[in-house]
């Protein structure tokens, strides 16, 4: 929610402020530059920590963070607040992908991330009928307070009931027996960035990242944008596409990780039903190369419905892949480098989009890097882990 709002906001904080395209597009870069430098340390800290201290502390910062632009009035001040947005958000993937690994085998782990990340296109649903409202009661910087407090929320609920399954009183022994199927990691301490660059394991997640991230992130800033400018809709009348858009990110959220668990208890390899379940959802993009040259509305959502399920089906897979190849203890690392490369693919996509706005105010180049760049990404992928083989730290 926290990220989503400053993108349905951008038409109306335009006129009110007298933001460019170019102007916006810098305040994003911030943030992506920010959730880079977070995740340089925040995955190594949740390592440190542990999952339930470190993720919580993580969220924490980042409502603060949120709920710090209602001060904001100018570019600048924008900018600052973002960029502590972005250090705080740093630790959600982080850590999420952390307790999948600390709780479920890897025959389930796939599902298991595309069901906590169906969770962000829920919040994405369910933000523009909560800042529409709070925007139009009180005013556009209530809806940065309203919607980063309910992080503090999350903080007492995750404190509260978060516990590894060796602690939980709720697990029984034969539950814990299926979590911990698979063959033990040895016991090792935090992995350090100069070991994880060497790896081609690490660098295949990163890749996957660095050119997949970035689409999700113009998905998130500048859909609100496109649908005011190509489909010339204001707050209220996006609320119904921006439900379809995210309804569908979340049917492929949980269909990706779905679609490689099945294929795995059909006795298909990690890396086949891996690599397939991701070959789907590449192939399920390219169509939204043609969403900016419909001249029907619904047709250029329902593209760009199927192109955000499918990144997100991706996504369940390319993270799943990190517990895949490394040690519980290095999986928070290995999903933090692979953040960072992602976030330097969002900085550049940030300059980019901005840019080709301010001098065509076309999407139609922009639709046609995103419909290429999950088959790029899973060339790398193949080429940097062809077999998915365990790293060795």
């Amino acid at each position: 929610m926290d990220r989503q709002v400053i993108g349905l906001l951008k038409p109306t904080l335009q006129v009110q402020l007298g933001w460019t395209d170019i102007d916006y597009s810098n305040i994003i870069l911030v943030f992506t530059m920010a959730y880079g430098i977070g995740s340089l340390v925040v995955g190594k800290l949740i390592d440190r920590l542990g999952t339930r201290v470190g993720f919580a502390l993580s969220v924490f910062f980042w409502s603060v963070s949120a709920m710090a632009h209602a001060a904001a009035g100018s570019i600048l001040q924008f900018a600052a607040a973002r960029f502590s947005l972005g250090i705080g958000e740093a630790g959600s993937f982080p850590g999420s992908i952390k307790a999948v690994a600390e709780w479920f085998p890897k025959k389930e782990r796939a599902i298991a991330t595309g069901i906590f990340n169906s969770g962000t296109n829920v919040g994405a649903i369910v933000t523009p009928v909560v800042v529409r409202w709070l925007t139009s009661r009180f005013g556009w910087r209530m809806a940065f307070i309203g919607t980063g407090a309910i992080g503090f929320l999350w903080v007492a609920a995750w404190l509260a009931l978060y516990r590894r399954p060796e602690e939980s009183k709720l697990v029984s022994p034969g539950e814990l027996a299926l979590i911990r199927s698979d063959p033990a990691d040895p016991a090792m301490p935090p992995v350090q960035w100069r070991t994880l660059v060497t790896l081609r394991q690490a660098w295949a997640v990163g890749l996957g990242k660095f050119f997949t991230d970035p689409i999700w992130w113009v998905y998130l800033f500048w859909m609100p944008d496109f649908l005011s400018r190509n489909l010339k809709l204001d707050l209220t009348g996006m609320l119904l596409p921006l439900f379809v858009i995210y309804s569908g990110a979340s049917i492929g959220s949980i269909g990706g990780g779905w679609l490689s668990s099945s294929l795995l208890k059909r006795g298909w390899s990690v890396n086949a039903s891996r690599k397939t379940a991701m070959l789907v959802c590449a192939l399920a993009v390219t169509p939204i190369m043609l969403a900016a040259r419909t001249g029907n509305a619904w047709l250029a959502v329902c593209l760009v419905a199927l192109a955000a399920g499918a990144h997100q089906g991706w996504s369940a897979n390319i993270y799943t892949l990190a517990s895949d190849m490394f040690p519980r203890g290095a999986v928070a690392s290995v999903v933090g480098f692979g953040t960072l490369l992602g976030t330097i693919g969002g900085m550049g996509i940030a300059k980019m989009v901005g840019y080709i706005l301010q001098r065509t105010g076309s999407y139609v180049p922009i639709f046609i890097l995103a419909g290429t760049a999950y088959l790029v990404a899973l060339a790398f992928v193949q080429i940097l882990a062809p077999r998915l083989e365990r790293a060795e730290i």
